[in-house]
């Protein structure tokens, strides 16, 4: 038994050891990655909800395309940035980390001029700081530094994958629709041969609203879906994790976990890691999977709920129909629920405030009403609120044993 260090790493991408599942999607990448590394630029648009593993499928790829495809990994995490400038300083930042192990290093390191600086301790990283009137004209030739970059790295690298992850504000300005639009077009009216592979990641919705600001853009993309994992994949990745550290677990604890992770990598690695804290022998059994479950919902609560929502799926008010909602085991798996169908399992006192709940959850952004299925309908708008609803409505039913 080793409990050194937890094997599970919530809130962060799987290390690439423990990456399980996604094989469709690998091999889909994986012929993209060819026709970039002959010369043809590949987009493709990552597409999945919260919490489904998209960083962690992206950092596997990273590690795949360099190890065995000789590709140059720039993944670049963008929440924050909600500007172009921005976005190209951190793309070509990155470019310059990834760079420095390599023994071209100098011949690329010309290319940023004087305005790399040396950090941290004895210089061991660097960055990428220009004026803002450099990035700006940076921007306006992406396409063309790109293309001196890969004349650099030829010889070595079969040609760059970047990675633009996380990027919800950027999507928010019509200017980086246009822009993206205008770069890909730009590179195949200019270049007879680019050697990169371009990955976007978003959620649904960041797609649909970057389509509606550049109704165009769409047709350059490969869309490329991940979906929940099988439960075959998550008990593997169950067993790859405490094998790890030299845990056994036992098989009814096994299933549960497997049950109550739904798919979600999220919910896997809180799953795992409070079960793995909470354990004292170094055997996983099922009251140890059971007390891990019911501390994961109370770490997703408070980790990934808007404190509005948070406050108002516990409140008093409105916990018995909580209750009632989330003992439906399907709910969680389609995100999607009729107003009729909870109704019956209502009391008189709860059905006079259902109408006062739902409009509180519409208004928070809870649910929203589900066109395609009818009148009355409704689904989730977020993955981890109904799976959150159903777990704490088990920490509820153990409370009342």
């Amino acid at each position: 038994m080793n409990k050194d260090y937890s094997p599970f790493t919530p809130g962060n991408p799987v290390p690439v050891e423990l990456f399980v599942g996604r094989k469709e999607q690998i091999e889909e990448m994986l012929r993209y990655a060819v026709q970039a590394a002959n010369g043809r630029m590949e987009n493709v648009f990552l597409i999945g909800d919260r919490g489904i593993g998209k960083s962690s499928f992206a950092s596997f790829l990273r590690h795949l395309l360099e190890e065995k495809y000789g590709f140059l990994p720039v993944h670049v995490f963008l929440g924050r940035i909600d500007t172009l400038t921005g976005m190209v300083r951190l793309i070509f930042d990155e470019i310059l980390k990834v760079s420095r192990r390599e023994k071209w290093f100098d011949r690329v390191k010309s290319l940023f001029g004087k305005y790399i600086k040396e950090v941290g301790f004895f210089g061991i990283s660097v960055s990428f700081s220009p004026p803002e009137s450099e990035l700006q004209e940076l921007v306006r030739n992406f396409p063309y530094a790109l293309a001196n970059l890969l004349k650099e790295i030829r010889k070595e690298k079969a040609g760059l994958f970047i990675v633009l992850d996380d990027i919800n504000g950027l999507s928010q300005k019509p200017e980086f629709a246009n822009w993206y639009k205008s770069f890909v077009d730009e590179i195949s009216v200019r270049y007879k041969e680019f050697h990169l592979l371009n990955m976007l990641i978003g959620l649904p919705e960041i797609r649909d609203q970057m389509s509606r600001m550049q109704p165009s853009l769409m047709r350059i993309f490969r869309i490329l879906h991940i979906e929940r994992l099988k439960d075959a994949e998550v008990e593997e990745f169950f067993r790859k994790a405490f094998g790890r550290v030299e845990f056994k677990v036992e098989e009814s604890a096994l299933k549960l976990m497997v049950r109550y992770s739904s798919g979600l990598p999220l919910l896997m690695h809180e799953i795992g890691d409070a079960t793995f804290w909470l354990d004292k022998d170094g055997v996983i059994d099922f009251d140890d999977a059971w007390h891990g479950i019911l501390k994961a919902a109370e770490n997703v609560g408070q980790k990934y709920l808007d404190p509005k929502v948070y406050r108002a799926i516990r409140s008093q008010r409105y916990r018995s129909i909580l209750r009632k909602l989330g003992s439906d085991p399907e709910i969680p798996l389609t995100c999607k629920f009729k107003k009729r169908d909870i109704e019956k399992k209502l009391n008189e006192t709860e059905k006079k405030v259902f109408h006062n709940f739902l409009k509180r959850m519409r208004t928070l952004g809870v649910i929203e009403p589900d066109i395609e299925e009818g009148r009355g309908a409704y689904r989730f708008t977020n993955a981890i609120y109904p799976i959150y609803i159903w777990l704490e409505s088990l920490e509820r039913k153990k409370k009342n044993l």
